[in-house]
């Protein structure tokens, strides 16, 4: 077999009567059989762990293959069969804590279900979140986890293929897994007036997006409006994620709220906030209570460790993970239990030393 790239997608030409690239006829591999003195079913099992081969059998195959300079083509394999065994996963900025987090972890997970991660910063880019849509359709990529913005759901829906969202409704067919926000602005909200805190800010991400994120924010707003405590809401702008856009903001709000004794908001934003105030003379804890929300590294590599809402990364991947290989594995989804599904897990309080 050999391939071309034609109108962008990968076409299989048979030329001549050459070697298939099934499982017992892949090119090359009578070649390896007959080197190690064995049937070509035998260094098919080998290959792909498909029966019982013993070891010295095994060692005959890979000296063979040495000796021949022979490498399984493993994406001629995937590819005649529509599969590639890799996953792409989208994030709107790879650099942003909590994503790489995220994708670190994602990217270790699906190894242990033998698939590959292809990763996939949009950068404010929508052509990006769409081309990847267009490989998935294509056979290009196997499923899609996706944690962007950026792309009108509607281009989601029209594909029939396994996609699983991180922290956005993107339609009854696409499960979606994300943490109990509500419960995160609750907890955030309590901790500050706990604190004695008077007068707050928290900093919300845009509401362009439909997402599950929103709720901390409406739950952080509605206790201290039960606490009887003003609240200054901060819409930042759509899928921005530089620090600093998030040194900008919160130079802005500090000088335009100079009576604001606490904030909450997510890592990057209530660390910026930090160092804005202390570059301005406060004393934290003790003029300003803050309180972090995502919980990554960056929050307890600094001085004072930032007190956080903590979302379990590990715990959201292996979720996606799942989600993903079973709508890849399981067929149409109904079946298998896979659609309008909201998976939310627990958060939880760690507390530091700005509260």
């Amino acid at each position: 077999m050999n391939y071309y790239w034609k109108n962008d997608t990968v076409e299989m030409v048979k030329q001549q009567k050459v070697k298939s690239v099934g499982d017992d006829e892949m090119a090359g591999i009578k070649d390896v059989a007959k080197l190690a003195g064995v049937g070509v079913g035998t260094v098919s099992r080998a290959l792909n762990k498909t029966g019982y081969v013993s070891e010295e059998t095994k060692k005959k195959i890979n000296r063979a293959m040495d000796e021949l300079h022979y490498t399984p083509n493993e994406l001629a394999r995937n590819l005649y069969h529509k599969k590639t065994g890799i996953i792409a996963v989208l994030v709107p900025d790879i650099a942003y804590p909590f994503f790489s987090d995220l994708v670190r972890a994602i990217e270790s997970d699906l190894y242990e279900y033998g698939f590959k991660t292809m990763v996939c910063s949009t950068f404010m880019t929508q052509n990006y979140e769409r081309e990847y849509i267009d490989m998935l359709d294509r056979y290009m990529v196997d499923g899609i986890i996706t944690g962007v913005h950026s792309l009108d759901i509607e281009d989601y829906l029209k594909t029939d293929k396994p996609v699983v969202s991180f922290d956005r409704y993107l339609g009854k067919n696409i499960p979606v897994v994300g943490v109990n926000h509500w419960k995160g602005g609750t907890m955030a909200a309590e901790r500050l007036i706990e604190a004695g805190c008077t007068h707050v800010v928290q900093f919300q991400g845009s509401k362009a997006v439909n997402s599950p994120s929103h709720d901390r924010h409406t739950a952080f707003a509605r206790r201290m409006e039960e606490a009887k405590i003003p609240v200054v809401t901060y819409e930042l702008e759509w899928n921005r994620f530089d620090a600093n856009y998030f040194k900008q903001v919160a130079e802005e709000v500090f000088l335009g709220n100079p009576e604001i004794d606490g904030a909450f908001g997510a890592d990057l934003m209530a660390i910026s906030y930090l160092k804005t105030a202390l570059t301005h003379g406060k004393r934290i804890p003790e003029d300003l209570k803050i309180v972090a929300y995502d919980g990554t590294l960056l929050t307890t590599n600094i001085y004072p460790e930032v007190t956080s809402i903590v979302q379990p990364i590990e715990t959201l991947s292996k979720k996606c993970t799942e989600l993903i290989v079973k709508k890849i594995e399981g067929g149409d989804g109904e079946k298998e239990g896979l659609k309008d599904i909201r998976i939310m897990v627990d958060v939880l309080l760690r507390e530091g030393g700005t509260t």
